[in-house]
């Protein structure tokens, strides 16, 4: 994004001394800024935001505040804009730092709800993350984090016929090859640059897109997408013990991240080439 700083993207009301931008995320412009009083927040800001993206993500840090994980602090949410407390903006590469990741993500999926979903659509990225409520986790998967980015343009243009049949398959079969699980609190979005970290390197959660599905659905995103190291799921597992064969089963679980990726950009990368390795293995 390349969004030009105006001062109407800030805090309403407060004058601004500086702008920073920062490098960061595809979606959103992200600006470093220093009101006039000498704070410092952090603003992210589209002009092409869709309606309600940022209220949605504000909320979504309030729930996982409220649930427990360390969130920046809210200031201020407007139409194209959302202010947030300043915090580092990289993670702290120890394990002692993933070991308490691991450890709040844990905690966080304590929490449960005997029905998948939310009670409102969100965002994953710039397009629609479906919440619609479900009882069963398998179809809820399948409809909700799968199929429904067959109707993409992106990933139809990506993505052949047989690639489409062999996920419409795949998704009548999740019931063998997904063991049943409970719904609990997710992050939703759980890759290493959404856990940055408190001055003092107490890990910090950004970004969500949360909904009550599969635990497994945030550790495979934070184990395919790479960095995270093995003290994350060491310290995870030593609270909530592995099911046998997890391993496996995230490379499955990461097709909603690998279709999302094909929506949003097409065939960049080795997205198509991923979602072709896991159909051939698990077709």
């Amino acid at each position: 994004m390349d969004d030009e700083w105006s001062d109407e993207l800030g805090p309403p009301g407060v004058s601004v001394r500086s702008v920073e931008q920062l490098v960061g995320g595809f979606a959103n412009s992200t600006w470093r800024v220093t009101l006039a009083d000498g704070e410092v927040v952090v603003v992210k800001s589209s002009s092409s935001a869709p309606d309600g993206l940022f209220a949605v993500e504000a909320a979504g840090l309030e729930v996982l505040r409220g649930a427990g994980l360390r969130t920046p602090t809210v200031i201020a949410v407007g139409a194209r804009s959302l202010t947030l407390e300043a915090l580092n903006s990289s993670t702290s590469d120890t394990a002692e730092f993933w070991e308490a990741a691991g450890r709040a993500v844990a905690g966080l999926h304590g929490r449960t709800s005997p029905r998948f979903g939310w009670e409102s659509d969100g965002w994953l990225g710039r397009l629609p993350q479906e919440n619609g409520w479900d009882d069963d986790g398998h179809r809820f998967f399948a409809t909700r984090r799968i199929l429904r980015y067959l109707r993409e343009p992106k990933t139809r243009q990506a993505l052949d016929a047989a690639d489409l049949a062999g996920l419409e398959r795949l998704c009548d079969r999740l019931g063998d090859l997904l063991p049943a699980a409970p719904a609990v609190l997710t992050h939703g979005d759980l890759w290493k640059s959404n856990v940055i970290a408190t001055p003092d390197g107490e890990p910090v959660f950004i970004d969500p897109a949360v909904s009550w599905t599969w635990a497994e659905v945030d550790l495979s995103m934070a184990y395919c997408t790479g960095g995270i190291p093995e003290s994350f799921f060491a310290a995870y597992h030593e609270i909530r013990p592995p099911e046998p064969g997890w391993r496996d089963r995230l490379q499955l679980l990461n097709l909603r991240e690998l279709l999302s990726v094909v929506a949003h950009f097409g065939p960049t990368g080795d997205s198509v080439a991923r979602i072709r390795g896991v159909l051939k293995r698990f077709s």
